[in-house]
């Protein structure tokens, strides 16, 4: 996402959720978040240039309303088939309920909501961020 950050500047506004709702991965809060981006994961004194929210919850009955929304517009990241609902494999690491076809399916999921606020396109975790700047570009010159 710095990469992104980096190569569009003010043009684009990118905003880090993070959550706990995915193999207990995020179990600090504040600063101990911020310290463990730049320790441990990606590491190497990596500092978001983005903003980067609160923890919260994606999914569930405790999901934070923007992700409601988002996947209410958005069921389902577009670089994999509609009927292919990527939610855990394991269904004893699903720590919400309800669980839904339209979940958050692991950490690493993008959003990309236009300039006039409408959401353009959701990414699976899978999907190459930096590739993402070819949607973002287009949607800048629209």
């Amino acid at each position: 996402m710095n990469e992104l950050v980096e190569r569009f500047g003010s043009s684009l506004a990118v905003l880090g959720f993070p959550c706990n709702q995915f193999g207990s991965q995020e179990k600090g809060n504040g600063q101990e978040i911020l310290d463990s981006l730049k320790a441990n994961r990606p590491g190497n004194g990596f500092e978001p240039k983005f903003s980067l929210f609160q923890k919260g919850d994606v999914n569930g009955n405790n999901a934070q309303e923007i992700f409601n929304w988002l996947k209410l517009v958005l069921p389902s990241p577009n670089d994999q088939n509609p009927g292919d609902a990527e939610i855990m494999s394991d269904p004893k690491r699903i720590l919400w309920k309800p669980v839904k076809r339209s979940d958050i399916a692991w950490n690493f999921e993008k959003f990309l909501i236009g300039k006039d606020g409408v959401p353009i396109k959701r990414y699976s975790k899978k999907f190459p961020t930096s590739e993402i700047a070819v949607d973002i570009q287009t949607a800048l010159e629209a």
